[in-house]
């Protein structure tokens, strides 16, 4: 029977990209897939279990979808993901209003699944694959703003760092045949999109063997960028221990290939990136920044970083303070560190920072990011860039924004043009968050 489905989606942009494979494979079998939550007959919440945070997040909305369905309790309820995986069938307890509970290699089975949850079962399916699950699935592109798209190349991820549960809700690494990703952004670009982002546990593991023939992640970046021109490549997420001079390379080769890397650091401490198993120094990673400024003198760098991880001492804090300093970053992604279930860390290590230090040591690299973003940014005023305009300010709708090659947003009056156009931007001002410009002939 067709149903009305509802997604929403929690965490990475794996997991976007995976809510547009489940939307593929539902319309498939003659489901729709609806924006509007009152409309719908089923509702799939695909999760992330990387924080504590994002758990809470996902039970308080359950709280929320539980009232809904006392008044409609013909509506079925799903949990899609990363915490599918990781609890299973703790969510189909009678206390919460779940119906269906699958992982991220069994969304080919959602049809049958939903089936059987139609005739009154509660179910779930979670084995994790060993293989490459969706490689000939084209994604439905779900709240796309037909200018930017997320292409999948490869699934799970079997670094093991000590904090993170992604190995065991996602599985081993395995990559897709490189025919199918070239495909797929053919296929974009020919529907009018003029940026893909292409995504991975750790891209640069990418690694696809025809026969004896392999083709690595730059070589997949070199035969994506060689489509057209005027289709933008970025990718995330890069390892520090494998971002290769071979892809700086390549990147360099190509002006499609943007100009910004997302590197994560975690700590600027050795003693915690042994602890956290990151498989590199302080000194290699710093030895990788300086190889990208070698290679992309325009290039920004990004980065993750975990305040008050197992064991993490005043000194160890201050070395991830100067090394901030050292790198200044143009932009990072900040957490405080929460103890997951099943990791090393859980079972070998101690959460023995306290909470209040915890937030007293991220509110102190939030604050030193805040002023390297605004530092970055006001070597930016006076520049001009090529912009790819995404759409219409939220502020007024007299301006437009768009990204440059480094993922800087910029936002600069409408005039006559339109969103998925390239326009050249000068920066005339800036905030530590946006670039601020006009149109320049």
């Amino acid at each position: 029977m067709s149903k009305r489905v509802y997604i929403e989606t929690y965490g990475c942009q794996m997991n976007f990209a995976d809510s547009e494979i489940v939307g593929a494979i539902l319309i498939k079998h003659n489901h729709q897939i609806t924006p509007d939550l009152q409309q719908a007959d089923v509702v799939l919440i695909n999760t992330c279990a990387i924080r504590d945070n994002a758990e809470q997040r996902i039970r308080k909305r359950l709280g929320e979808l539980k009232a809904v369905k006392k008044r409609r309790p013909d509506l079925k309820i799903g949990i899609l993901g990363c915490m599918a995986e990781r609890l299973k069938e703790q969510l189909l307890q009678d206390d919460l209003p779940v119906d269906l509970v699958v992982g991220p290699d069994a969304y080919r089975n959602l049809p049958e699944l939903l089936n059987r949850v139609e005739c009154g079962e509660r179910t779930a399916s979670v084995l994790l694959s060993e293989e490459e699950t969706y490689a000939e699935i084209d994604p439905v592109r779900l709240g796309s703003n037909g200018i930017s798209a997320f292409i999948s190349i490869m699934r799970g991820c079997q670094n093991f760092c000590s904090y993170c549960v992604v190995p065991y809700t996602r599985g081993r690494e395995r990559s897709r045949d490189p025919q199918t990703i070239t495909d797929e952004a053919q296929r974009l670009f020919d529907k009018g999109y003029r940026e893909i982002t292409l995504l991975g546990q750790n891209v640069n593991s990418y690694r696809w063997d025809c026969n004896g023939n392999i083709t690595d992640f730059p070589d997949l970046m070199q035969r994506v960028a060689q489509i057209s021109p005027m289709l933008r490549i970025r990718f995330a997420t890069s390892h520090p221990k494998d971002l290769s001079d071979k892809l700086l390379e390549v990147m360099a080769a190509n002006p499609n290939i943007c100009r910004c890397i997302h590197l994560p650091v975690q700590s600027g401490s050795d003693n915690m990136l042994k602890l956290m198993n990151r498989k590199y120094t302080v000194e290699w990673y710093l030895g990788r920044v300086e190889a990208i400024r070698r290679y992309l003198p325009d290039c920004s760098i990004t980065t993750d970083v975990i305040a008050g991880f197992c064991n993490e001492t005043e000194q160890d804090h201050q070395q991830t303070l100067e090394l901030f300093r050292k790198v200044g970053y143009d932009y990072a992604f900040m957490f405080k560190y929460s103890m997951r279930p099943n990791t090393y860390a859980e079972k070998r290590l101690h959460d023995n920072v306290p909470d209040d230090v915890k937030t007293r040591r991220l509110e102190e690299i939030i604050a030193l990011q805040g002023e390297l973003s605004l530092q970055s940014n006001r070597r930016d005023v006076g520049k001009t860039f090529e912009v790819l305009i995404e759409g219409t300010s939220k502020r007024s709708d007299q301006q437009l924004f768009g990204r440059n090659s480094q993922n800087k947003v910029i936002v600069f009056p409408r005039e006559d043009y339109k969103p998925g156009q390239y326009v050249m931007v000068q920066v005339t001002d800036c905030t530590s968050a946006t670039l601020i410009g006009k149109a320049v002939k």
